[in-house]
């Protein structure tokens, strides 16, 4: 009988870690109402004891899902996290707390300062406590890929006698080979007492380029759990990505003994709102969702995929939601139909919300033949995140050329409702106008990273910027914004990882990850 592997996604949690990446509630609903539609077992909605922000997020993600999926809350093996983790799933109706704690002898003795025998004991206290709050709890063994076997299946082994229904073995570095990932999945399979009566997770880094294929060989070991987050978000490189071990395990189900229920079709559709919603652009070659995953420029190439696509492709881009997706709206589109494409790409915007964007689409229809998905996408990256805006442009006028110096006046919106008003010279239009914008916001934050990318097509495409600040305390926030003016959509984007750091103001800490 084919094994049903449980697909634990968390992006909401370990993706938010990544750098630069911070999502507000309504974010995190529009994203979470897509993993509902994927059809994903459980849903990792945060880390409550990290900031008071995620205990409430968590809170209202759990009444959100309802009994769709599992809901989970990360805590590390301290008695408040776990009370924390308990309190803020209150109202989910399938709750699981994720406890653990490192065990190799890197983070024993380098970041927990524990000997082996402590750390044992606070895993076990630990689940017990977590057991107080709910019967599904899932323990995970940080850095379990360079721990000492020994030492790790004695640790698997008591959380597992304390009440663990899952266990977590995460290769969290990504060191390991696949082979070896595997082989230590098949080794604790054999030596961990009781350990056939639990659901056993691989988590795996993409350190070196490896997570998908360390997680199938895991699976092919046999675990029955893949942990993994939409574009393979995360920490550092990042983790396993769902859409990849969805459809390798879909390929691959024989061989395996082993499939999914993941909803392929919504595969695309998740991966456009992540990154929409995230600000982390998904590379053109990027596996399953990628804008070449199904190009073929060579003539050897398009001679064999127009005699049958099966020479080249193996899946159909309709089966993965793929296939043309041509938007066909114009300025005499009215509100029906734009938020009924707006559901169809995986939005929707509040009344509130609503209006803004209406009045931003009709603004770019009026300019442009046709307005393209991309566009939308742009416009609900800027105006869908129901992020509060602090600053507000209303006036930008630029100055430049040859032999002028660049100069930006710049008008905002401030948070006490008044406007202010600066001008600012600089080595360019994009950074006078920076430059305009500190001397009013005055965010004290260092630019990151600027890009400039052309996001639709025609000569009156969308110019989208995404800029990443960061805050005296090493933060790092994001921006972006779309706008047929590329110094407009400069300003917008610099604004709107401004808002979101000064929205931060220090609450938002990043938690412990696997």
């Amino acid at each position: 009988m084919t094994r049903v592997i449980k697909i634990f996604d968390t992006t909401l949690r370990d993706g938010e870690q990544s750098p630069g990446v911070s999502m507000a509630l309504p974010e995190k609903l529009s994203i979470a109402r897509e993993l509902l539609r994927l059809k994903v077992d459980i849903i990792e909605a945060g880390f409550p004891a990290s900031s008071p922000g995620d205990f409430a997020s968590v809170q209202e993600l759990a009444r959100f899902i309802g009994s769709e999926a599992v809901v989970c809350a990360l805590s590390r093996a301290r008695a408040s996290d776990i009370r924390a983790a308990g309190k803020a799933l209150v109202h989910a109706e399938r709750a699981r707390i994720h406890t653990g704690l490192g065990v190799s002898p890197s983070h024993l003795k380098d970041k927990l300062h524990m000997s082996e025998d402590d750390a044992l004991s606070s895993a076990v206290k630990a689940v017990r406590l977590a057991r107080n709050y709910t019967g599904d709890v899932q323990f995970y063994a940080e850095d379990a890929g360079r721990a000492e076997r020994g030492y790790l299946a004695t640790v698997l082994a008591a959380a597992l006698k304390a009440g663990a229904t899952t266990l977590n073995v995460p290769d969290t570095t990504g060191a390991l080979l696949p082979e070896q990932y595997g082989e230590l999945i098949s080794w604790l399979l054999a030596h961990v007492e009781g350990i056939e009566e639990a659901t056993v997770a691989v988590h795996c880094h993409n350190d070196l380029g490896m997570a998908t294929a360390a997680s199938i060989a895991g699976i092919a070991a046999g675990a029955t759990q893949i942990e993994c987050t939409i574009n393979g978000i995360g920490e550092r490189a990042g983790n396993a990505a769902l859409e990849e071990v969805a459809v390798a395990l879909q390929l691959h189900a024989r061989e395996l003994d082993a499939s999914s229920g993941i909803c392929l079709k919504e595969l695309t559709r998740a991966s456009r709102l992540v990154s929409s919603l995230t600000g982390m652009a998904v590379p053109a070659n990027k596996a399953v969702v990628g804008a070449n995953a199904f190009a073929h420029s060579s003539g050897i190439h398009q001679d064999g995929v127009l005699k049958n696509p099966g020479t080249y492709e193996i899946l159909s881009p309709a089966s993965v939601g793929a296939q043309d997706m041509r938007l066909v709206l114009t300025a005499r589109s009215g509100r029906a139909a734009l938020r009924h494409r707006l559901g169809a790409l995986g939005y929707t915007p509040d009344k509130s919300s609503f209006k803004q964007i209406y009045h931003r689409f009709v603004e770019i229809a009026e300019k442009k033949h046709e307005v393209y998905d991309e566009d939308l996408e742009a416009i609900m990256a800027e105006y869908g995140s129901g992020l509060e805006q602090v600053w507000k442009l209303r006036i930008l006028q630029v100055s430049c050329g040859t032999p002028l110096i660049a100069t930006a006046t710049v008008v905002l919106e401030g948070p006490d409702g008044e406007e202010y008003s600066t001008c600012a010279s600089g080595t360019g239009p994009i950074d006078a106008t920076f430059k305009a914008i500190d001397q009013t916001a005055a965010p004290q934050a260092d630019l990151l990273r600027f890009a400039v990318q052309a996001i639709t097509r025609g000569s009156d495409a969308l110019g989208e910027v995404s800029v990443q600040l960061s805050d005296r305390e090493g933060r790092v926030f994001s921006g972006r914004a779309a706008d047929g003016d590329i110094i407009v959509s400069s300003a917008k984007a610099y604004l709107n990882a401004l808002n979101r750091l000064l929205l931060t103001a220090g609450s938002n800490s990043k938690g412990s990850n696997d």
